[in-house]
């Protein structure tokens, strides 16, 4: 069977192997172990030799039929830092691109693509399913995550995972939870409303749970209103395996374990070992669990517990029955890529400019400027980053202080859009600059009848950005570019939103993010039309950071190892959310997206009772073929006015041609959460539901009454 909770006799297999266990097998199931690689050169002599380096490592029991689990990174990817020398893999788009396509589709095929090359290198656990919700603008690894909404984030989450554990690969889902920013994460105590908690972050991972089972939930390094996250009995306990019945094994993250006490608290398994030996001066689950438990500190049925969830995920998810891997199809899984990129591209200003047409014999000059567009594209940095066949065009190193500073570089896939650029419009005179200086960039921009300007960021994990700025000078480039040319098209490739401060001088806007190894071809064919865009944003684009709820970080200039608070005031107000509490325009909205032709809603009809159901058509009023993303909310109800998505679907539509959709909400996105009872309970009323195209344009409007009652744990 593919996911957890398929596999009916997964449980009584899981207690029977478990029984016939000694206590040494036993507890080798509980750590695993990094292999060597680049970030960790030290071999350890725990893994046999033969076998592949990867992030992690944990023994299997031969005599009764369970496999080692051989654990690789990630959720764009099967990652290699230096662990296979000449092992290469797809390189996926960031989180945040597969979100924006609002496609769950297109999620299962990226879960796919993993979980078949994890498989073809003998990986049978992969850290994917990242889904932290985007509370802060700056995080550094928001570009792995996938959006700031509940619904959204667990929609694509689970069908990512669904498609990884269909090729027998179990996939975690994870930081749970509230891993929202980097700075000192492994000192950080996110403090947070239990309610407003399980309102948000712990609501998308309750979905994702519900819907993809996934074999693994992998903890985040802070602690959560005091408690850190692999040692939070509430969460865990609780919450995770008590209120949901959650049956997988719960993993640390490498690193994440502060003492063995975390397995009472329900942690079954501590990874990365070799980095809590370090960071808390000695491995958890070592000799210092195996103490515990001779000494009854550790009873005999929680230790059974740790095992048997272990075993179930792997006999459930089918690791323990693989027939010999086919060698993956690396051309499909490049369309694949391709595909996301397409999809995840969000158009967010255009004045006319796009799509650019070229006739044959004008002799149209274009200015291509920036962002190593000769080279390639960038992609994040971290535990993420997927080296791509025929290894990166460039690594230039950045560097800082932490354990994550190895990883920090400016990593470039070889899809150059110089080159595809000049194969979209082969009669155009095409001049580069790398717009490293602005006078130089405005000479080239002058002689040019258009400038496409690349602008780019290096983010990823371990480091959040001190603002919104773009580094190295960009800014005072594109200015500068835009003054003496105004039909400049920016395409930035971030991991996150960014100040705009030329926004008004540039004609179109282009928000690529890392946009993976088929990257450039996506921006290319955008621009030339062959593609219309139908990304939306699935973060909010703040003006600056005055509009976010924390404008400064709490100590920002605090040495590595501070202790560190965050309080998350906007508790499930996250996002748009924020926003809409707070009745400020955001500089681009959740949601929004532009596209080549132009749609209409029409005819909304609403009813109530237990949840909304909603009715409305979709009408494309222009004159090209076009996919939109219509989307519902709940824009005020009992207690006043609030915003919330409640669901959303991509329709592909031929100009003059209309669809009908329909929606029903998860009542748990129109009720809250009573802490106290234990219980989820929407407030009988009269509320309003509207249909747009963002957050923040929702021309259909209708009520609908609901009933008032208690559900849920």
């Amino acid at each position: 069977m593919t996911r957890s909770g398929d596999d009916a006799g997964a449980d009584e297999r899981a207690r029977e192997v478990e029984s016939q266990m000694t206590d040494d097998e036993r507890f080798s199931l509980l750590i695993g172990v990094m292999g060597a690689g680049d970030a960790w050169p030290l071999r350890d002599d725990r893994i046999p030799p033969g076998v592949p380096m990867s992030a992690g490592y944990v023994p299997g029991i031969p005599r009764l039929g369970v496999p080692a689990l051989l654990m690789s990174d990630a959720g764009l990817g099967v990652t290699n830092p230096g662990y296979r020398p000449g092992d290469t893999a797809t390189a996926l788009p960031a989180g945040l691109a597969l979100a924006a396509s609002f496609n769950p589709a297109l999620a299962r095929s990226a879960g796919e693509v993993i979980g078949r090359e994890a498989r073809s290198r003998g990986f049978n656990v992969q850290l994917a399913g990242a889904m932290n919700l985007v509370r802060d603008p700056r995080n550094g690894r928001n570009f792995e995550y996938l959006s700031e909404d509940p619904l959204l984030t667990a929609t694509i989450a689970a069908e990512s995972i669904v498609g990884i554990q269909e090729q027998g690969v179990i996939s975690t889902t994870k930081h749970f939870s509230l891993n929202c920013n980097e700075t000192n994460r492994h000192w950080l105590d996110a403090v947070i409303d239990p309610s407003a908690h399980r309102e948000s972050d712990l609501l998308a991972f309750e979905i994702v749970i519900e819907r993809a089972q996934p074999g693994a939930v992998m903890t985040a390094y802070n602690k959560i209103n005091g408690e850190y996250a692999a040692a939070n009995g509430a969460l865990l306990n609780d919450v995770l395996k008590g209120a949901w019945g959650y049956r997988g094994w719960v993993m640390s993250d490498w690193g994440g374990t502060p003492g063995w006490e975390c397995a009472l608290n329900g942690l079954d398994q501590e990874c990365g070992a070799q980095i809590d030996a370090i960071l808390w001066q000695s491995e958890a689950f070592g000799e210092r669990l195996r103490t515990a438990h001779t000494e009854g500190a550790l009873p005999r049925d929680r230790l059974s517990d740790m095992v048997r969830r272990i075993l179930r995920s792997m006999f459930a998810v089918g690791v323990d029955r693989w027939d010999p891997a086919r060698a993956p199809d690396l051309d499909a899984h490049n369309k694949i890529a391709l595909e996301i990129a397409r999809q995840g591209i969000v158009l967010l200003q255009n004045r006319g400019l796009l799509p650019l047409t070229v006739e044959p014999g004008s002799g149209l000059r274009i200015a291509v400027i920036g962002g190593y567009a000769q080279l390639g594209v960038p992609a994040g940095f971290g535990s993420s980053t997927v080296v791509p066949p025929g290894g990166y065009a460039s690594v230039i190193p950045i560097g800082g202080t932490g354990l994550e500073a190895g990883l920090r570089n400016l990593y470039l896939l070889p899809s150059r859009p110089l080159d595809e650029l000049g194969r979209q419009f082969p009669g155009a005179q095409i001049e580069f600059d790398p717009g490293l200086n602005p006078a130089e960039a405005m000479l080239v921009a002058e002689r040019a009848d258009v400038v496409v300007m690349f602008a780019i960021r290096a983010e990823g994990e371990g480091f959040d950005s001190a603002d919104l700025s773009l580094p190295w000078g960009q800014d005072a480039v594109i200015s500068a570019v835009a003054a003496v040319n105004p039909n400049t098209v920016v395409v930035l490739e971030t991991g996150n939103p960014v100040a705009m401060p030329w926004q008004d001088s540039v004609n179109a806007i282009l928000q690529a993010w890392y946009p993976g190894q088929a990257g450039a071809q996506a921006i290319a064919e955008i621009i030339a039309g062959r593609v219309n865009p139908s990304a939306r944003l699935p973060m909010t684009f703040p003006i600056d950071l005055s509009q976010t709820p924390r404008p400064m970080l709490p100590g920002p200039a605090a040495p590595a190892g501070a202790p560190t608070t965050i309080h998350y005031l906007e508790g499930a107000d996250v996002g748009y959310r924020w926003f809409a509490k707070m009745d400020q325009p955001p500089l681009f909205a959740f949601g929004h997206g532009l596209s080549y032709t132009s749609f209409e809603y029409r005819e909304l009809v609403v009813t109530g009772g237990d949840t909304v159901n909603a009715r409305f058509t979709v009408i494309n009023t222009g004159g090209r073929r076009g996919t939109d993303i219509p989307q519902l909310y709940i824009r005020s109800g009992s207690g006043g006015r609030w915003v919330r998505l409640l669901g959303f679907q991509r329709v592909d539509l031929e100009p003059g041609s209309s669809t009908r959709v329909s929606i029903e909400a998860d009542p748990r996105l129109l009720a809250s959460y009573d802490t106290d009872a234990r219980c989820w309970r929407i407030t009988a009323g009269v509320y309003t539901v509207a249909v747009g195209a963002s957050a923040a344009s929702l021309p259909l409007v209708a009520q609908a009454e609901l009933a008032g009652r208690a559900f849920g744990r």
